[in-house]
């Protein structure tokens, strides 16, 4: 028998009430009862987004609302500006492409965190550029932009800026109104606490004036068939009942914590799992920009990181997520989102370092599991 945890940074363990909410006997969507829950959850959504704009849910991966961010604003030619810092990043730039978008692709090297004065430039040499896409916190490298100062950037423009806050909504610093951004794309599986398959977006006042000229094709997540339907608490479409009603529920351990008090918890976690990595002798991969939700670990050249998640994974049944595209094999990504507590991070350290111990790396066992306890007892 082997008792099972998850720590990777997508999907992340889902509380067991929330599992039980979802385990009843499911409604129909088009009754009051549904939009009263659906109302419930969209509330929920703006209290954790901390904004007043209008928030719409679609039955699909996050994926879904980054097209929806694209499709609903802009036209074929139309300039945006999309921040390449990761994977997710390069994805805004690979949905602007199949939509015959002019993408002005601003890379950053991978493991920082953008510059916001390298927008301000772009935006003040090209006038006619309608968007800018970036990330909150870019999963694939365990990076934290700074929306704060890009939003008082972009703000001063007639650009809108689109934020893909799908891996730091709950566990990270997040202001949609007070920030000015325009479009904040979310997903179901992270911080939120139920299982992948329900995305939703903001959208500003600005964003939808911006939307009327949109020209790209656009029916399942249209922001124009999902407002119409927003404002009678409905959906255009069959929504993901129980997804939602477990979002209602996820929402409410949220609230009863307070956003506030969930960042914090969850700092202090990715704070453990940092003391814990250099106390065993690894390096930190983004140091400069590390996520709060997600830490990304350096790994020994000597070091399979591959066969270490996978040693990790299958004989000691503890999940965490390895690198992506040219990080693969190089880092390994420890999750510190969602419905996880010290004693998770505990046991994922002690079982790292056992791990690494077995494949050579010369550390003193128990000297990470010591370091990230003097985090938690400090």
């Amino acid at each position: 028998m082997q008792k099972h945890y998850l720590l990777t940074p997508g999907p992340t363990p889902v509380p067991e009430n929330v599992l039980l909410e979802m385990a009843k006997p499911i409604i129909h969507h088009r009754t009051p009862q549904f939009m009263a829950i659906l109302k419930e959850a969209t509330d929920g959504l703006k209290y954790i987004l901390q904004t007043k704009n209008d928030v719409f849910l679609f039955t699909s991966s996050g994926t879904g609302a980054m097209e929806s961010a694209v499709t609903n604003l802009l036209s074929r030619e139309d300039k945006a500006v999309v921040v390449r810092g990761g994977k997710f990043g390069e994805r805004f730039s690979e949905i602007c492409q199949a939509y015959g978008v002019n993408a002005i692709n601003l890379d950053v090297e991978w493991g920082n965190a953008v510059a916001p004065d390298r927008i301000e430039d772009l935006l003040a040499k090209d006038k006619a550029i309608k968007a800018v896409y970036v990330t909150l916190c870019e999963t694939s490298t365990a990076v934290v932009n700074d929306i704060k100062a890009i939003g008082e950037v972009v703000s001063k423009t007639p650009a809108v800026l689109v934020v893909d806050v799908i891996s730091g909504l709950g566990s990270v610093e997040f202001k949609t109104d007070e920030w000015n951004v325009d479009i904040a794309v979310g997903g179901s599986q992270k911080g939120l606490m139920i299982p992948p398959g329900l995305a939703f977006v903001s959208v500003s006042k600005k964003a939808l004036a911006v939307a009327e000229t949109s020209k790209l094709p656009k029916f399942y997540f249209s922001y124009k068939a999902a407002k119409k339907a927003s404002d009678k608490n409905d959906t255009p479409w069959t929504p993901a009942v129980t997804l939602v009603i477990g979002l209602v529920e996820a929402i409410k351990m949220i609230r009863q914590e307070t956003i506030e008090g969930a960042i914090i918890r969850q700092r202090k976690m990715a704070q453990a799992i940092r003391a814990a990595a250099l106390a065993i002798g690894l390096e930190l991969y983004a140091p400069k920009a590390a996520s709060d939700a997600v830490t990304a670990i350096s790994i020994p050249s000597n070091i399979d990181g591959s066969k270490l998640v996978k040693t990790m994974r299958d004989v000691y049944g503890v999940g965490i997520a390895g690198g992506q595209a040219e990080l693969k094999g190089r880092i390994i990504r420890i999750a510190s989102m969602g419905f996880m507590s010290q004693w998770d991070i505990i046991v994922a350290i002690s079982c790292l370092e056992m791990t690494l111990k077995q494949m050579g790396h010369d550390l003193v066992l128990g000297s990470g599991v010591k370091a990230a306890e003097e985090v938690f007892g400090g």
